[in-house]
């Protein structure tokens, strides 16, 4: 099944929601800012998506800004910042069987649905 990763309150966010009610297949919405993706199923999505941990950060969040920006961290306390501080993590993300965009621009979606 599609899994869409949302916070409502993204613009981005919502048009990827948008996008997939429009496609009418069937998906679950994740509201990860509640229901953290845990380490494990946050390496399963970058997999998925083939980048660094560092590229699914919103490097302009505050606490990103305030507490790690410059700092030498690993893949590993990358993906502990983003469950620490899940508004970190780049959205929205689609995820469909073995692949997996994050929607920006929204017509990235479009190319796994």
């Amino acid at each position: 099944m599609i899994k869409i990763y949302h916070n409502n309150r993204c613009s981005k966010s919502r048009l990827g929601l948008a996008a997939l009610e429009k496609s009418g297949k069937d998906f679950e919405i994740i509201k990860y800012l509640e229901n953290v993706p845990t380490k494990d199923e946050l390496k399963k999505i970058i997999n998925l998506l083939g980048i660094k941990p560092i590229d699914l950060v919103r490097k302009n969040e505050a606490v990103w800004k305030q507490h790690y920006k410059g700092k030498d961290l690993t893949d590993s306390d990358i993906i502990t910042a983003m469950i620490e501080n899940p508004k970190l993590i780049e959205r929205p993300i689609v995820v469909n069987g073995n692949k997996a965009v994050i929607g920006r621009p929204t017509e990235n979606i479009l190319d796994i649905i």
